[in-house]
């Protein structure tokens, strides 16, 4: 059989099938994984028993109660699906992750029907990322119903922790041994193949000063007043930032945001204490610990040059890490990912297919800083926007996920033959 031979009838497989995958993005979808609280562990049992269903056994990796507990979450337990084809060869993993943000207000299809109007299948985490839950299993299947490739083997890891970072989903199983793939595919978008992202840094700043009587403000610190003046000093940081840019295609330049700040105890009282989060997106040329540094002092000079009333306290500031994400650096073993993608996602989307950076973040870095070259393509449309992923009415288009399927299915037979 020739290669186009087998594309043919690996295509035909998948629009054969195609039906089935739908259902089996519509059951994932039904069941909720909002991350807060992320109580996960039910919807990797559902998973387990749709796999099973189509004779592919899942490996459940339940991480200890009390780690989760410590870490902000309820349950989570990851799956790993294995299938060797041969001795030799690489084994490439395809990695997507379950857990999602809450959906919020401003539906108007159910978060958790999977309603499919229009060509477009809805709810939470129908674009981020159960439906490569479905893409790459089904890819997985139109591959071996070519008989098998002759070399190596795929893995699909099948996590539930992006959302808070993935040192308990890839990055647990990667740290405890359960896997060691030599390439991966993490779950994307169907128009472009990235292979480089953002790193971030999080970071919980309290600013405690001394709280007092509304009416006689002078007898204390205000908190509030202290964290304005260093929050100012904050965001003239983003002017700065302005003037560093990324080599990298699809990445700009890093850029600060605070995003909650909390404090106070009643109207009618001086702050004594304030809590703010920041969030500090990283280009992968940046070195993390100077970033930090970097912060840590700019925060530390702006409490200082606060002026407490006569006889009142300083200021005080401390600063507590919260999350440390690296940026997902371009491996060199990355180009026959890259190669294999590119010329199968032209000749399915009929349109070339830019290897580009993106300024997200995600856990795929786990892998990179394993040095197991990796890059990020699935169903989806050319943006998160288009999406709606992380905001009402997420949906995916289903002839992206079809085709998106036919990419990777064409692309295993390629890397493994």
């Amino acid at each position: 059989m020739t290669a186009s031979t087998d594309y043919t009838a690996l295509d035909a497989w998948v629009d054969a099938h195609f039906d089935e995958q739908v259902r089996f993005l519509q059951a994932l979808v039904q069941v909720p994984t909002d991350t807060p609280p992320g109580n996960n562990a039910p919807h990797a049992e559902r998973l387990r028993e749709l796999l099973a269903e189509m004779g592919l056994a899942a490996e459940a990796f339940p991480v200890p109660a009390d780690e989760v507990q410590a870490y902000g979450m309820q349950s989570i337990t990851n799956l790993i699906v294995r299938r060797r084809f041969a001795d030799s060869g690489p084994v490439i993993a395809l990695n997507a992750h379950g857990d999602v943000v809450p959906p919020g207000e401003g539906w108007t299809h159910g978060p958790y029907s999977g309603e499919v109007v229009d060509g477009k299948l809805y709810g939470r985490a129908a674009a981020v990322s159960k439906c490569d839950m479905s893409t790459f299993t089904f890819a997985l299947r139109a591959l071996e119903s070519l008989g098998g490739p002759r070399r190596g083997g795929v893995e699909l890891h099948f996590t539930y922790d992006e959302e808070f970072g993935g040192e308990l989903g890839p990055g647990w199983l990667l740290k405890h041994g359960h896997t060691r793939p030599d390439l991966m595919i993490a779950a994307g978008f169907s128009y472009q193949v990235v292979v480089a992202h953002n790193g971030c840094l999080q970071l919980e700043v309290t600013v405690q000063g001394d709280m007092s009587h509304a009416a006689i403000p002078d007898s204390g610190t205000d908190a509030l007043q202290g964290a304005v003046h260093i929050m100012n000093a904050l965001y003239r940081l983003n002017s700065d930032y302005l003037q560093v840019r990324s080599q990298v295609d699809g990445i700009t330049h890093p850029y600060l945001n605070i995003g909650l700040i909390q404090g106070g105890t009643n109207t009618n009282v001086i702050p004594g204490k304030v809590v703010l989060k920041l969030d500090r997106r990283m280009i992968p040329e940046e070195d993390p610990a100077a970033v930090e540094a970097s912060l840590r002092e700019c925060m530390a000079q702006a409490a200082a040059s606060f002026n407490p009333p006569r006889g009142g306290k300083q200021l005080s500031v401390e600063v507590r890490r919260m999350l440390l994400a690296r940026a997902m650096q371009p491996l060199p073993g990355n180009a026959p990912l890259v190669a294999a993608i590119q010329a199968h996602g032209q000749a399915v989307f009929g349109e070339a297919i830019p290897a580009v950076g993106t300024p997200l973040y995600t856990d795929v870095r786990l892998y990179g800083e394993r040095q197991i070259p990796g890059v990020i393509y699935g169903a989806g449309p050319r943006t998160v926007r288009e999406s709606n992923a992380k905001r009402a009415d997420e949906h995916i288009v289903l002839e992206d996920l079809r085709r998106a399927t036919k990419v990777l299915g064409r692309s295993l037979r390629d890397l493994l033959t």
